[in-house]
């Protein structure tokens, strides 16, 4: 008896260990970053189909909606673009991947811009080639930010400056409240006057009037909902 509950537990501690080499290994995070991807970039195929559904921000969804009207996506290409060359480089350096640069942003408008931009449009009107798509972006992301780390940060301390990649990013995120705000103005009155009335609280209390203005916009937006045309 005493054996047999003995090898049992030996067999259910090999199976954790197993458990946990898996979501630490290293080569885990390509699997990760393209199933993130995938889900964002299928984000981006709702927003291209039915107006609904991208995970970016309310300023940088804009330049691809832009796009789409005057069938120029040469801003949100570059922009996505340049956003997702520069979070390959500073992820593997300091150890922090940034998924609104990275994911959000290189992939749910970079890639998509620049397909679009290419004129190919199968994978945003395609919901499984949209998922198919972005997950092989993802999973390319991952394997090159990993082979960077192998590469770089094995034999060197230095961060090569990345740290200001981060404060930059993080500075130009708080510029974004009064954009958000006047986005929600041109929306509605009632999600327009929610963004003012969450933005205020939260300059008050010392915070970053971005995540009030985007709260009090979804409050009132959600007691006076926008109309779909």
């Amino acid at each position: 008896m005493e054996e047999k509950v003995e090898r049992e537990l030996t067999d259910e501690l090999e199976q954790n260990v197993d458990v946990k080499r898996f979501w630490y290994s290293e080569w885990a995070f390509p699997l990760f970053i393209g199933i993130l991807a995938a889900g964002v970039f299928a984000g981006t195929h709702l927003y291209y189909v039915y107006h609904v559904g991208i995970f970016s921000d309310i300023a940088i969804a804009a330049m691809l909606q832009e796009g789409m009207k005057t069938g120029n996506y040469g801003a949100a290409a570059a922009f996505g673009a340049s956003f997702l060359f520069a979070r390959v480089l500073e992820g593997p350096l300091v150890g922090i991947l940034d998924i609104g640069g990275s994911i959000y942003t290189g992939v749910g408008i970079g890639i998509a811009a620049t397909l679009l931009a290419a004129g190919i449009t199968a994978p945003l009107t395609s919901f499984p080639l949209a998922l198919l798509t972005g997950g092989i972006a993802g999973i390319l992301i991952g394997i090159v930010i990993i082979l960077i780390r192998k590469l770089v940060t094995n034999t060197s301390d230095n961060s090569f400056g990345t740290d200001v990649m981060m404060g930059a990013g993080n500075a130009s995120g708080r510029l974004l409240g009064p954009l958000i705000i006047i986005s929600a103005a041109m929306t509605t009155i009632p999600v327009g006057l929610g963004s003012v009335i969450g933005a205020t609280i939260f300059y008050l209390w010392k915070k970053p009037i971005t995540g009030g203005a985007i709260l009090g916009a979804m409050i009132l937006g959600a007691f006076f909902p926008i109309p779909m045309k």
